[in-house]
C-alpha cells in the first residue's frame, strides 16, 4: 500500500511514518520542513520526503497522486490563526478527488466529537475556551470531511502526550469513548490511524479516543 502523509514532522506524523513503514507501506511524507527525514529518505526504498506547502494545490495534488490512501495528522497555531487545519484538509480533500484517492484518516480534535444527538462538544458551556478557536479550525476541517462523499475517518483526539505506543487505549464512534481520560499517547494515535487505513472500521465516522 502507498500512503500520503501529511504532517509527517510533527509528534504524531513522525510515528505514523515509522508505524507504516513497519507494516511495509510504501510512504511519501509531506511537509515543509522535512530536513529531518532526508537521511531515511536516502537509505530507505520505502520512503519518499516530499518538500512542500499544503496551501500550495499543485504540491498537494502531487504529493497524493499515486497513492493508494491519505493520512493526515496536519498542525497549525494553538491560536487558528494560520487555517492550515481547516484549508489544509480543503486542499487535501480537492486532490484526492482529482486523483481518485477515496481514503483518508486525518487527525482532529476532541470538541468536534457529540455532546448529544444534536449537539458538538465544542457548542456547549462546558468546552474550555483557551481551546476554542483551534477547536473551529479542527470543527471546519470536520465539515470538509462529511461534505467531501470519500471514505474518511476523523480521530478527534484530546490531549496528545509525546511518548510512544502502550497499547492500552478506548475508542467509539462519534462520542468520547468510556472510560475517558482525556489523554492518549501520540504513539498510539500513530498506530489506531495507520491500523485504520486497512480496517476500515470507523469509515464516515469521528472517532473519541482514550489511554487506559
Amino acid at each position: 500500500m502507498i500512503i500520503t502523509v501529511f504532517g509527517a514532522t510533527g509528534q504524531v506524523g513522525k510515528r505514523i511514518v515509522a508505524v507504516a513503514l513497519a507494516k511495509g507501506f510504501t510512504v511519501k511524507a509531506f511537509g515543509r520542513n522535512i530536513e529531518t527525514l532526508i537521511d531515511k529518505d536516502l537509505h530507505d526504498d520505502n520512503f519518499t520526503a516530499i518538500k512542500g506547502y499544503v496551501f500550495d494545490a499543485e504540491e498537494v495534488f502531487n504529493a497524493v497522486k499515486g497513492s493508494d490512501a491519505v493520512i493526515s495528522a496536519l498542525g497549525g497555531s494553538f491560536d487558528g490563526s494560520d487555517k492550515t487545519r481547516s484549508l489544509g484538509i480543503k486542499n487535501i480533500l480537492h486532490a484526492m478527488k482529482l486523483t481518485g484517492v477515496n481514503r483518508i484518516v486525518a487527525l482532529g480534535g476532541l470538541g468536534v466529537l457529540n455532546a448529544t444527538e444534536t449537539t458538538q462538544i465544542i457548542d456547549t458551556p462546558e468546552y474550555p475556551q483557551m481551546y476554542y478557536p483551534v477547536g473551529k479550525e479542527h470543527q471546519q476541517a470536520f465539515k470538509y470531511l462529511l461534505s467531501s462523499n470519500l471514505d474518511w475517518t476523523f480521530v478527534c483526539a484530546p490531549d496528545i502526550i509525546d511518548q510512544d505506543e502502550t497499547g492500552k487505549y478506548v475508542t467509539s464512534a462519534d462520542y468520547p469513548p468510556t472510560p475517558n481520560y482525556y489523554k492518549i499517547n501520540a504513539g498510539d494515535i500513530a498506530h489506531f490511524m495507520v491500523d485504520e487505513i486497512t480496517a476500515n472500521q470507523f469509515i464516515k465516522h469521528r472517532v473519541g479516543i482514550s489511554k487506559l
